[in-house]
């Protein structure tokens, strides 16, 4: 059906979006997210990525919004993202009105989701969150944000590894323990099947957050993980109490072009937090997966928020760039 006109509904007409589309998207996506925009990144893999729809919403023939769902946890749930309008169109509805079709439109296409879930951000000294009509919230992660020049990194490393000295009580030239590095395919399938691993490290709402998708731990949505070439570090190569990973760091617009490198956590153990940074700042470092300017986001339990924060202090070549803030998990019926 790419190509071709899928409906209409309230003066808008709506397409599956084609790669043809892209600088119609981005001419919409101006300043979203503040220039952490992952889409001019992630546009064209959405076009061919399995299970993945994106619709298109034009008035008179000029793109006024866009919404993107991936079919997730064996087929019973949605994931939505992606979701923009144009300035010209925002408070006029046009948000609700592409995604009641999007559901509409997936229903369709995939008559077994049950389950419309969604990530989005919520900053706690703006007041009590206003969750969306019709959502539960299923769990809440704290995001640490601050921003570096790559050059700076290596000052940065041996910083927290000097702290990390500090907080174990070691000798200075002692090794600190290391995070184990998950590189066996299946080794990584037993322990994110492992049934007692969402209570173990507490996974929020029992599902991992990948980079802001929400999946449940279960067999088809390992082939999903793969696909995002993620580094895993764990604590304990048997039973972990503490998993993270990082998301290859990928370009986005801010300051006229910087990298977003993204770490997910879970467990709350704050000395694992700390050795896990250092070890996927370490990663990156070894492949030289970063140069420029790097935007910095860490997800994690928010025990965790104050003490990791003050590890990451005190060196003046990576600095905070944003208050605390938070991730929600949010979940509605169909």
């Amino acid at each position: 059906m790419a190509g071709s006109c899928v409906g209409e509904s309230d003066g808008l007409t709506f397409w599956v979006a084609e790669q043809k589309d892209y600088d119609d998207v981005m001419s919409i996506s101006v300043q979203i997210y503040g220039g952490n925009d992952y889409l001019p990144h992630r546009y064209a893999d959405w076009m061919t990525e399995p299970d993945r729809v994106v619709i298109l919403g034009r008035r008179d023939g000029k793109l006024v919004a866009l919404e993107s769902g991936l079919i997730v946890d064996e087929g019973c749930t949605v994931v939505v993202e992606g979701l923009r309008v144009c300035p010209s169109e925002r408070g006029r509805g046009v948000a609700g009105v592409i995604q009641r079709f999007t559901d509409q439109y997936i229903q369709q296409l995939y008559p077994s989701v049950r389950t419309k879930r969604q990530t989005k951000a919520d900053d706690p000294s703006a007041g009590p969150t206003q969750t969306l009509s019709k959502f539960t919230e299923l769990g809440r992660r704290a995001a640490l944000s601050f921003i570096g020049e790559a050059d700076s990194f290596e000052g940065f490393i041996s910083h927290l590894r000097n702290k990390l000295h500090s907080t174990t009580g070691s000798e200075p030239g002692v090794s600190v323990p290391q995070m184990f590095l998950i590189e066996d395919e299946q080794h990584l399938k037993n322990i994110l099947l492992d049934p007692e691993l969402p209570s173990r490290v507490q996974l929020p709402g029992g599902a991992i957050i990948q980079d802001w998708q929400p999946l449940q731990p279960i067999k088809g949505n390992l082939v999903i993980l793969a696909r995002r070439n993620l580094t895993w570090l764990a604590d304990n190569l048997e039973r972990p109490a503490f998993l993270s990973f990082y998301t290859p760091p990928y370009p986005i617009p801010y300051k006229g072009g910087s990298l977003r490198f993204n770490i997910d956590m879970f467990g709350t153990d704050l000395v694992s937090a700390k050795r896990a940074l250092a070890g996927h700042f370490e990663k990156v470092r070894e492949r030289r997966e970063v140069k420029g300017r790097v935007m910095v986001h860490v997800y994690l339990n928010k025990s965790l928020w104050e003490g990791v924060r003050e590890f990451c202090e005190g060196y003046t070549g990576v600095r905070r760039c944003r208050e605390y803030w938070e991730q929600l998990f949010l979940e509605r019926g169909m």
